[in-house]
C-alpha cells in the first residue's frame, strides 16, 4: 500500500509511449501527482514535449532523454522565480504534440466560385484536391489553436485548414487570367501559387504546410454541357461526311423495320445529297445576292428514278458505308418496285 501511495504521489518518468496517429496534442496526466527533481523526461522521434505552468508556456524538448532540474527547465525556473534550489516535488502541465506529416489530407469548395473567363464570361468554378502538412511550432500552435485541452486531433483542425484553402483559391481565381480551358494544363502552378500563398496562414498556427496539389476543377452541368456540345461540333467537322456517316448508320436500323429498306432505297438519293447541299449553302451564304421576290412553290421533285438509286446503292456499298447484306436487300426492294 505504501509503494502505491507513492507512485500516485510522485512521478519519476514522464513520456508518450503510444501515441495516436490521430492526435496532434496529448497533455501527459499529472492529475494530483507532482514531479519531482531528477526526474526523467523521455520524447521520442516526431515527437515534442513542451512545460505549461498555469497556461503559460515553458521549456520545450525536442527528441531525447531528459534529467528534470533547473538547468534543463530554465523558462520554468524562472515562472516559478526558483533561486538556486530546485523545489521538489512541483506540479506543472506537460504537453506532448506529434510532428509527423499529417498526409493525404483532402480540401474541396463546398460552394462553387463565381469568376471571369475570358471565354464563358462569369462562370461558377470547383476544385478539389489534397493537402499535407505537420506541428512545426508548439508555442504558437497552444496559444493559437489548442489552448488548456487534454488532447487535440486533426479532425478537429481540418474544417480551419479547408476554410484557409478554399479562401485561397477564390483569391488565385480572381486574380488568373487563365481561360478554363487552360486550366487542367497548368494544375502545377496553380498547385505551386496556393502553397505559396497558404504556408504563410498555415505558419500562423504553428503549422508547416509540406505539400499542396489542385487535382480537378469542373465547372457546373450546365456550363459544361455547352462545352460538350461545342466540342462535339468540332469534332464533327465535315458536315458532309457526317451525314452520309449517318445515313449509312441508319440502314441496318431501318433494315430490322418491315418496309424500312424500301423506304431507304426510295430516298437514299436524298439523304445523301444532304451534307452537300448544306455546306454549299453555308459556302455561298455571304456572297449570294439578295433574294428574287419570292414565287409561286415549286412541285416537289420527284423521286430519283430506280437506276439512278441503284447506283446510289452501289457507290455507297465501294465506300463501306454500308454492308453486302444490306446492298443487297435495298436493292432487291428497288427491283421489286420495278417489277411490281
Amino acid at each position: 500500500m505504501i509503494f502505491d501511495f507513492i507512485r500516485k504521489q510522485f512521478i519519476d518518468v514522464i513520456q508518450w509511449p503510444e501515441p495516436d496517429e490521430t492526435h496532434l496534442v496529448w497533455r501527459f496526466p499529472v492529475q494530483d501527482q507532482e514531479i519531482q527533481n531528477g526526474a526523467s523526461l523521455t520524447v521520442r522521434e516526431a515527437q515534442l514535449a513542451m512545460f505549461v505552468d498555469e497556461g503559460k508556456t515553458a521549456d520545450v524538448f525536442a527528441p531525447g532523454r531528459y534529467t528534470l532540474n533547473t538547468q534543463t527547465l530554465p523558462v520554468l525556473t524562472n515562472l516559478k522565480n526558483w533561486d538556486k534550489f530546485f523545489q521538489s516535488p512541483f506540479k506543472s502541465d506537460v504537453y506532448f504534440f506529434n510532428t509527423r506529416q499529417q498526409l493525404a489530407r483532402r480540401w474541396g469548395t463546398a460552394q462553387p466560385i463565381t469568376v471571369r473567363d475570358p471565354d464563358f464570361g462569369a462562370i461558377q468554378l470547383r476544385a478539389y484536391g489534397m493537402y499535407s502538412y505537420r506541428l512545426g511550432d508548439p508555442v504558437c500552435f497552444f496559444n493559437e489553436v489548442c489552448g488548456v485541452v487534454s488532447h487535440y486531433t486533426g479532425e478537429q483542425l481540418e474544417e480551419q485548414l479547408r476554410n484557409l484553402a478554399v479562401t485561397r483559391l477564390a483569391s488565385v481565381f480572381g486574380e488568373s487570367s487563365l481561360p478554363f480551358l487552360d486550366m487542367a494544363a497548368n494544375q502545377l502552378r496553380l498547385s505551386q501559387t496556393m502553397a505559396e500563398g497558404l504556408a504563410q496562414g498555415f505558419s500562423h498556427l504553428g503549422l508547416v504546410l509540406e505539400n499542396f496539389t489542385v487535382e480537378s476543377i469542373t465547372l457546373p452541368d450546365a456550363v459544361q454541357k455547352v462545352l460538350d456540345d461545342k466540342i462535339a461540333m468540332g469534332i464533327v467537322g465535315d458536315l458532309q461526311q457526317y451525314t452520309r456517316y449517318q445515313t449509312a448508320k441508319s440502314i441496318p436500323l431501318a433494315a430490322q423495320n418491315e418496309g424500312g429498306l424500301a423506304g431507304i432505297g426510295a430516298g437514299m438519293g436524298a439523304g445523301v445529297s444532304i451534307g452537300q447541299t448544306m455546306a454549299a449553302a453555308m459556302q455561298t451564304a455571304q456572297s449570294a445576292p439578295p433574294p428574287a421576290p419570292a414565287a409561286a412553290p415549286a412541285a416537289a421533285a420527284p423521286l430519283a428514278d430506280p437506276q439512278t438509286r441503284l447506283a446510289q446503292l452501289k457507290s455507297l456499298l465501294e465506300q463501306e458505308l454500308i454492308s453486302p447484306t444490306d446492298y443487297e436487300a435495298a436493292k432487291a426492294a428497288v427491283l421489286k418496285q420495278i417489277t411490281g
